[in-house]
């Protein structure tokens, strides 16, 4: 049987023990949590939709911290997620806490959902609850929200636009802007609004449209600020009642009415974005403000008037007033202040005869003076005419007795009235005789003729300068301290010797000098002053002046017979020179002059504008010079000249063509040819050099589409130099001929004939032309300022001279004997040769009406040619 034994020396294992109890304790601590941390119970919603806040409260036992969750149902978007820490309310025994939404919570559905916290564990989320929007398939009717919102001016507002079911959203405008939106749901859109400004009157529109720019529907947002009042104050007008007056931000004023003094006020403003209370308080007799007087009259005089008013309230005949007169003549207003008790009328003292005035009233309390009452209507009147002023006179005496009374015009406040005439009295006081005449209104001299009562006398008295200043001629005089009179200062052209206009100025007694301005004075003329002393006796002449106001030319030395006036300009000009002595000045000497252009200026106008000329053509030329390759190259470019390689001569010669191993020319008939027409088919080809390599392109006519190009040797009466350096090779390889004597008997310009005869002795070696019959073409007229000759025109069977006479080109054939042939001119069977690659030095021209037609481009029916081809 087993056999248990213990040995008591054996220990425990501490670590493993350690282990243990740690696990217990977290083990211990995790059930704790799980009793701790209950899941959040009977969660309950309700909402605020003015303030957009929503309320959640919860059953949870002790927990403080919980997990928020919110989200936007149909979409399943986060909308708030956040860990808060929520107290149980005393009242209620359940865990409340307010959410704030940015969106109106209509806009769409919510679901909510809270969960238990206690460090890093946490219970199981509770049930979701849904706060149904009003976005529900069930409400099918296009909704914005918020409705009818006020908020302050710079808040933020964010609205929503629910589209009607089966229709498609566009846009939400926020008065004529057009928002950015974000997608809430299926059918609900929101924007925001920032910094939003004063709205008018009437609030702002928020339009919901649909894709088809139709309206959805729309909301109406206003947009101010909170009650600010301002300039609160109390006052009276009819000395019982209070009238309010206060300003709002809105509103720059506003007022209200009391039916009792009360001595102290409060004004309290609301509106839905706040509050604001003012208070005031004064007595009665502190805040009186009259009212304007009323049914302003008149009894005008000529220089007074008396203005009455009534009053609206009878409290105001024991109020002591002060009243203010606005009176208005001719544009200038002046102010008269009267008081008094209970006032009701004033007079006007010191106004103009036959004048138009104008006047208004207002007034205050004369005792605690407040502020001025409104101003009355205006009220006019013109007061009565009485006699005028004397008129200030002067007498104008000639040299011979006569003369004229002269007087200055009544003004109309002088005339007192309405002018009707003058009346002008003569008379002698020795012989009591008068004579009185009548003159019109208009009239301001009558002449006078006192030769029969004139007295010899002289005047001998010395003429003084008179100095103009700033304000006008200073004039100034010895006083007599036995004289009392006044004086009359007169002045007057000095050129005017007979019934001059003449004016004059009254100068008080006990003045001992005078300034003279007048707007009639002129630079360079002469004035004469006279001083006359002014008493009931006839004046008396005292002193004289001589002045000019700017003196253009004071020749100061008697004996001067010259003056030089400069910087006059061009014009005409009138010089007048007076001889002066004590007594007087002379009538003086007139001459005239015109001052024509300085012609040596335009002289030297003539003289700059060749200069400039040529220096302009100096540069041009020098220009010119320094790059005369490129004028040269631009304005007359070199014309190319033919190629003449090898050396020709003068003398004819024979040509010796060597034919290929095969025909170079194939006769075509064409019985479809219309001799009405006239073509040539010519085959440009490319040359060949000595190498065998092509040459380039000739210099062919821009006339046609295709060049005819010739190359020969060319026999000329004149004689030929050669361009370039010989070449002997080219020269026998292309002048020597195997098979074939050509003879040249001349090529000469347009309009005559060019002749080439066939020497059939000759049999060199030479150039094998080669024919490509692709090539063949119709050609037309061929003109141009060059050509080269290019083919070689030859018969179907034999080779024969070829005849060629501008502007006709001409074959001649001879089909019978080869060692002898008579021309016979053939039209319409003509083929090219190869170029034998002789430039010539001058164009051949052509003409589309040769009598060939066409020239196709075959192979020559040679043996070898046969042989191949059957």
């Amino acid at each position: 049987m087993p056999h248990l034994s213990v040995n008591p020396s054996s220990k425990p294992n501490c670590s493993t023990v350690w282990l243990i109890s740690v696990l217990l304790g977290l083990l211990a601590v995790h059930t704790n949590a799980n009793d701790v941390l209950t899941v959040p119970q009977q969660v309950s919603l309700s909402t605020n939709m003015d303030s957009q806040q929503l309320s959640i409260s919860w059953l949870a036992g002790a927990a403080t911290t919980f997990d928020l969750m919110i989200l936007r149902t149909e979409l399943n978007e986060n909308v708030f997620y956040e860990t808060v820490s929520v107290m149980v309310s005393q009242l209620s025994g359940r865990h409340e806490w307010n959410w704030t939404s940015v969106e109106p919570l209509q806009c769409t559905s919510l679901s909510i959902k809270i969960r238990s916290r206690e460090g890093q564990s946490t219970s199981e989320w509770s049930n979701t609850e849904i706060l149904q929007g009003s976005d529900l398939p069930s409400e099918e009717e296009c909704q914005v929200f918020p409705l009818d919102r006020v908020v302050p001016v710079g808040a933020n507002t964010t609205f929503c636009c629910i589209v009607k079911e089966g229709n498609q959203f566009g846009s939400i405008n926020y008065g004529k802007t057009v928002m950015n939106t974000t997608r809430l749901s299926r059918r609900s859109y929101a924007t925001t609004v920032v910094n939003q400004g004063l709205s008018g009157s009437s609030g702002t529109n928020v339009v919901c449209y649909n894709n088809f720019k139709g309206t959805e529907n729309g909301v109406v947002v206003f947009v101010g600020y909170p009650p600010l009042p301002s300039d609160f104050v109390c006052e009276t007008h009819d000395l019982t009642s209070a009238d309010i007056y206060f300003e709002l931000v809105t509103e720059p004023k506003k007022e209200c009415r009391v039916d009792h003094w009360e001595g102290n006020w409060t004004l309290v403003v609301v509106n839905p974005l706040g509050q604001y209370s003012l208070t005031d308080s004064a007595e009665l007799s502190h805040r009186v403000t009259p009212v304007a007087p009323e049914n302003l009259t008149s009894v005008a005089h000529a220089t007074n008037a008396t203005v009455l008013w009534q009053w609206k309230y009878d409290g105001y005949s024991s109020l002591a007033l002060v009243c203010q007169v606005e009176l208005t003549s001719q544009g200038y207003k002046t102010n008269h202040t009267f008081s008094g008790v209970g006032l009701r009328a004033v007079v006007l003292p010191d106004l103009y005869p036959y004048e138009d005035y104008s006047v208004q009233v207002r007034c205050g309390a004369q005792q605690n003076f407040w502020k001025w009452g409104s101003w009355s209507e205006t009220m006019s009147f013109k007061t009565s005419s009485i006699v005028p002023e004397a008129p200030d006179m002067w007498v104008w005496m000639n040299k011979d007795y006569t003369g004229q009374v002269i007087w200055k015009p009544l003004t109309r406040r002088q005339s007192r009235g309405l002018m009707t005439g003058y009346e002008v009295t003569l008379w002698s006081p020795e012989e009591s005789l008068q004579h009185t005449e009548i003159l019109p209104p208009d009239t301001f001299a009558v002449p006078v003729n006192l030769t029969q009562m004139a007295t010899a006398s002289s005047d001998n008295m010395v003429m003084a300068t008179a100095v103009y200043t700033d304000s006008g001629f200073f004039l100034f005089w010895q006083s007599d301290v036995n004289t009392t009179c006044a004086y009359v200062v007169e002045w007057h052209n000095a050129s005017c010797k007979w019934n001059c206009p003449v004016d004059w100025i009254k100068v008080a007694p006990g003045n001992t000098n005078v300034s003279i301005e007048s707007a009639n004075f002129q630079p360079g003329v002469r004035y004469d002053f006279s001083l006359y002393s002014s008493s009931s006796e006839a004046p008396e002449l005292l002193q004289r002046w001589q002045g000019y106001m700017q003196e253009l030319a004071n020749l100061s030395d008697p004996g001067s017979r010259s003056y030089t006036v400069k910087s006059l300009s061009e014009g005409s000009y009138k010089f007048t020179v007076k001889a002066y002595t004590s007594a007087g000045e002379d009538t003086g000497a007139t001459a005239s002059i015109m001052l024509e252009p300085f012609t040596d200026w335009l002289i030297l106008e003539i003289l700059a504008s060749l200069g400039v000329t040529a220096l302009f053509l100096v540069i041009v030329t020098f220009l010119c010079y320094k790059k005369r390759k490129w004028v040269k190259k631009a304005f007359y470019p070199d014309i190319p000249e033919p190629k003449l390689p090898g050396d020709w001569s003068r003398s004819q010669a024979p040509l010796d063509v060597k034919p290929p191993h095969h025909s170079l020319v194939h006769m075509v008939e064409r019985p479809e040819w219309d001799s009405s027409k006239e073509a040539l088919v010519v085959i440009p080809e490319e040359d060949e050099d000595e190498d065998g390599q092509g040459i380039g392109d000739e210099l062919v006519d821009t006339d046609e589409p295709t060049s005819l190009r010739y190359y020969n040797q060319v026999v000329d009466e004149r004689p030929i130099r050669p361009r370039y350096p010989d070449s002997s090779d080219s020269s026998a390889s292309s002048l020597d001929s195997a098979r074939t004597d050509v003879t040249y008997t001349g090529i000469q310009t347009s309009g005559s004939s060019f002749v080439f005869q066939l020497d059939p002795q000759g049999s060199s070696e030479g150039h094998q032309p080669q024919a490509d019959p692709s090539s063949v073409q119709e050609e037309g007229e061929v003109t141009g300022p060059r050509c080269n000759l290019e083919s070689l025109v030859m018969t179907r069977a034999q080779r024969h001279p070829i005849l060629f006479q501008s502007p006709r080109l001409l074959v001649a054939t001879n089909p019978r004997a080869p060692g002898k042939w008579t021309p016979r001119w053939t039209m319409g069977k003509v083929a090219a040769v190869h170029p034998l690659l002789v430039p010539p030095p001058q164009l051949l021209p052509l003409s589309s009406s040769s009598l060939m037609e066409r020239i196709i481009q075959r192979r020559n029916d040679s043996p070898h040619h046969q042989q191949q081809h059957g």
